[in-house]
């Protein structure tokens, strides 16, 4: 990811709002959540949300799918995980001390769930 892509997206997360419906777009994943629903939820008014997810599409944060008349948002996780791995690149140059208590608190809430063959 380049520089520049990271600011456009950290601009947009740096903000109340915006980075309230992005969380909840990632707590929605796979589904996502219609435009009208997301105002709803977050007590904002319907043009306005539109503005933020605007802001949040053009910096590569969420996709949107039209079905039917509502349009439904989605967090673009791939994108999400560029940007986290652009800012923990290289994190503690070498010192594993440095890094590894950040990494343990990176460990997801749910880890995925072991398959058992046969």
């Amino acid at each position: 990811m380049e520089s520049k892509a990271v600011i456009e997206a950290l601009s947009a997360l740096a903000q109340e709002t915006r980075l309230a419906v992005f969380r909840m777009l990632v707590r929605c994943e796979p589904d996502g959540m219609a435009a009208g629903d997301l105002a709803k939820t977050v007590g904002v008014p319907a043009n306005t949300m539109s503005v933020h997810l605007n802001v949040l599409s053009r910096a590569g944060l969420v996709s949107s799918t039209r079905h039917s008349r509502s349009i439904v948002y989605r967090a673009d996780l791939d994108r999400f995980r560029a940007l986290m791995t652009f800012m923990l690149k290289d994190c503690c140059g070498g010192r594993s001390e440095i890094c590894a208590p950040l990494i343990a608190d990176l460990v997801p809430c749910c880890p995925p769930k072991e398959t058992v063959d046969g």
